[in-house]
């Protein structure tokens, strides 16, 4: 295994960026700018190898994108609802962000900050001290983002954490994936398939009701592979919502600790290249970058809406505020810990 590294100047300051590359040239690129995925090259069926993770001219780029493209955001991924969060009894109003809600942590959150980082055997390690009243959240929290690169071409992604006063917390990754090539336009033909029955209902903000209702005979139905854009513009209220998918599933069997292996699968019969993704998380949230054309310009291509998929496994949104889902809350004493793997392949 091979990896270097290389600085760039952002306005967050200098932005680390190391390359790790195995024995057969597939190669991952990983940025101290909130912890992100900023490439990852993995070869087709043909053995060409190609970037299948969306990507930005300048590292510099993503500072501030509305994207949120390949960074880990935090403290609480995804939404709560209107920016209200009771945590030991004490309320907190958080930034307002999304809408009427709060999204990703607030407006900086963690993956518009530069992370300390190291080299470790066959990845990086990312860390960040959150101090407590970041973002308004309570307790200080020590966030670790460990990447491994493995010779078979499967990317790992642990998150710790620690507090000292009671908090909330959801970690997840938001890169947005193209097994096509990170340059070659819409995903809508790539197929996917959930180990989900069932999805997360929402209101017209996006935030979940409460309601966890099955998929069958609905545009959520992912049980056996589905193109992305099959059902994306039938008049059913969640894909008329956030013009696309923008959700979440529930994992079907998941026990808390325990990895489900094969998650998620999505697959691209043009390239043949396959992700296959296992995790301990209980959610999964699939977003089809229903919004990606404002994103930051670019000199081979602008993005358009739809050229890539976000496939961000994690908690639950507004868990905080909803005792009936798996609960987010983090005490001193304890240790967050999840993990997602992502495994590339052919077929």
């Amino acid at each position: 295994m091979k990896t270097t590294r290389r600085l760039s100047p952002s306005p967050a300051g200098d932005i680390t960026v190391f390359r790790i590359e195995n024995t057969s040239g597939a190669w991952v690129e990983v940025s101290s700018l909130g912890a992100g995925i900023i490439g990852v090259g993995v070869p087709d069926r043909l053995g060409e190898i190609a970037n299948v993770a969306l990507a930005y001219d300048d590292p510099a780029d993503y500072v501030g994108d509305g994207p949120c493209l390949g960074k880990c955001p935090g403290r609480y991924a995804n939404r709560i609802a209107g920016g209200d969060l009771t945590v030991a009894g004490r309320r907190y109003r958080l930034a307002v962000n999304c809408g009427p809600n709060h999204l990703h942590g607030g407006p900086t959150g963690f993956h518009n900050r530069i992370w300390d980082c190291a080299e470790t055997e066959g990845g990086v390690e990312f860390t960040y001290l959150s101090a407590d009243g970041e973002e308004n959240y309570p307790g200080n929290l020590r966030v670790k983002a460990i990447y491994r690169w493995s010779d078979d071409n499967t990317l790992s992604l642990e998150f710790h954490a620690e507090t000292d006063a009671e908090t909330v917390v959801n970690m997840t990754n938001h890169a947005y994936w193209n097994l096509r090539g990170a340059d070659s336009g819409s995903v809508l033909a790539h197929e996917l398939r959930l180990k989900a029955s069932r999805w997360l209902v929402t209101d017209e903000s996006l935030v979940p009701t409460g309601e966890l209702s099955d998929v069958g005979g609905t545009p959520m139905d992912f049980m056996a592979f589905k193109t992305l854009g099959k059902d994306l513009h039938e008049d059913f209220p969640a894909v008329v919502f956030g013009k696309g998918y923008d959700n979440c599933w529930a994992i079907d069997g998941w026990r808390e600790g325990l990895m489900s292996r094969n998650a998620v699968e999505l697959r691209d019969k043009c390239s043949g290249r396959t992700l296959t993704v296992d995790s301990d998380q209980p959610g999964v949230q699939v977003y089809t970058a229903n919004w990606l054309s404002d994103s930051p310009r670019r000199k081979v291509r602008n993005f358009d809406d739809y050229d890539g998929v976000a496939i961000e496994m994690q908690g639950f949104p507004d868990a905080p505020n909803r005792s009936e889902f798996p609960s987010q809350t983090l005490r001193p004493g304890e240790e967050y810990r999840r993990t997602i793997i992502f495994r590339f392949g052919t077929y």
